[in-house]
């Protein structure tokens, strides 16, 4: 009996959980599933293989194929899996941006998710854009709440876009900045991630959900990640809604490196292993008061020191 074997790399494309599907390096789609007990040395994960990922598969004689090995990472995004969990989940990888999609209202996404998001982001080097979507539905208080958000993210250096993707406003300027990339889409559930892709990949048919009007949230719409191609040689990863966005592994002294403005003035800080909390002759402190650094900025800071102190992280952000 001849049983013959066939080696292919490729790039995973969707995870379903239990099997994850490869576009190989001829454009071939091939359902895979995990050879053994296959696991990266030094993340302790609740999936091994992360959409995004470059493998190398193996198809058997019964035309089964298995993911052999993950080449080298450039990136990934990851978050704690749940509350108290000493596990993390690989949201994606090799990632050339993240784009986050926030609301202002209908739900509200808050500056300590936002900034939650950000500080993982720093962390593992991938870039990011913020997306405020559904300016069609805001009073003028929100508006102006609006500006004031993306005037602060924007000095910080991350840059913004104001989009209604319902209506399709503002979307041609997203839609520029996915070429030839890799972007993954992320936010809570229920702020218009889907519509927003759908308008950007007409013919995906990524699904959209109703808001929960009992509690202003979004209801869950993708189960898993997957990756659509799109125009000039991107691609888009869409996630499933995230409600809060623990972060992980991260020393109380390295979370201040994340925040890029507090990293900027911590350099002229009295102590070098100050942690921007009580220490004479903190700048961070100092910045703060002279309006600097943001109040909400700053929140988000002593927010990520607290939880980490209490060993959890609180899904309502």
């Amino acid at each position: 009996m001849h049983y013959y074997i066939i080696l292919e790399k490729g790039l995973v494309i969707k995870n379903t959980g239990s099997w994850y599907q490869v576009k190989t390096d001829d454009n071939r789609l091939v359902e895979c599933k995990i050879k053994g007990n296959f696991r990266l040395k030094g993340i302790r994960s609740t999936n091994p293989i992360a959409v995004g990922d470059r493998v190398h598969i193996l198809t058997n004689a019964e035309g089964t194929a298995f993911i052999t090995e993950i080449e080298d990472r450039k990136n990934y995004i990851i978050r704690r899996s749940s509350n108290l969990s000493k596990q993390s989940h690989i949201i994606a990888a090799n990632l050339d941006q993240c784009m986050l999609v926030v609301t202002v209202n209908y739900p509200e996404t808050s500056t300590t998710f936002i900034d939650r998001f950000l500080a993982s982001a720093e962390a593992y080097r991938v870039p990011v854009k913020l997306i405020f979507n559904k300016t069609d539905c805001y009073s003028e208080e929100e508006q102006h709440y609006l500006d004031a958000l993306i005037n602060l993210y924007t000095h910080i250096g991350y840059p913004c876009f104001k989009i209604s993707a319902l209506h399709e406003v503002g979307t041609d300027e997203v839609k520029r900045e996915l070429e030839g990339k890799i972007t993954l889409f992320s936010g809570h559930s229920g702020v218009g991630k889907s519509t927003l892709i759908n308008t950007l990949l007409p013919g995906q048919h990524a699904k959209t959900g109703e808001i929960s009007t009992a509690h202003n949230k979004g209801m869950h719409t993708t189960t898993f990640s997957e990756m659509f191609p799109v125009e000039g040689n991107g691609y888009i990863i869409d996630t499933p809604g995230i409600k809060g966005f623990g972060t992980f592994d991260m020393e109380d002294e390295e979370v201040g490196h994340y925040f890029k403005e507090i990293f900027e003035f911590s350099a002229n800080c009295k102590y070098g292993n100050c942690t921007h909390r009580h220490e004479p002759g903190c700048a961070v402190r100092e910045a703060v008061e002279n309006h600097y650094i943001s109040e909400s900025r700053y929140a988000s800071y002593l927010n990520i020191l607290d939880d980490k102190e209490e060993g959890k992280y609180r899904s309502g952000y």
